[in-house]
C-alpha cells in the first residue's frame, strides 16, 4: 500500500516553521509499516529551505521515508507523470484528517490489524 504521511504535526511536532521534535510513536510506526511493505511517502506543503530543513531532521532522526512530495515509481510507471500537485497514495495520514490524528499506535491498529 501507498502511504501519504504529513509532516508539520504527524511526523514532527512543529510551530511552523520550528521543528521541535518526534511525534511520538512515528519512527517505530513509519519503522513497522516500511517493513510490512508499505511505501511511505512524506506529503508536505513546505517549500524551499523549509523543505531541506524538514528532510534534513528525518534523516538525522532516522525517520524512515521512501519519497517527499514525490510519485511512487510503480504509479509513474502505470499512469505516466501526473500534471497536478497532488501525490497518488491509497492512504492519507495528516493531523487535519476529519476527527483529527488517532496516534501512531492506533494508525497501526488500524493498517496492521
Amino acid at each position: 500500500m501507498i502511504i501519504a504521511v504529513d509532516f508539520d504535526n504527524t511526523i514532527a511536532q512543529t510551530d511552523f516553521p520550528i521543528i521541535k521534535g518526534e511525534v511520538p510513536f512515528v519512527r517505530e510506526s513509519l519503522e513497522e509499516l516500511r517493513k510490512q511493505g508499505h511505501y511511505i511517502i512524506v506529503w508536505t506543503c513546505r517549500l524551499d529551505r523549509d523543505l531541506l530543513d524538514a528532510i534534513n531532521w528525518m534523516t538525522e532522526h532516522r525517520i524512515p521515508f521512501d519519497r517527499v512530495n514525490d510519485e511512487c515509481p510503480k504509479q509513474t510507471e502505470i499512469y505516466g507523470i501526473r500534471k497536478h500537485g497532488k501525490v497518488y497514495a491509497d492512504i492519507y495520514i495528516d493531523d487535519h484528517n476529519l476527527g483529527g490524528f488517532p496516534g501512531w499506535k492506533n494508525v497501526l491498529k488500524i493498517l496492521c490489524p
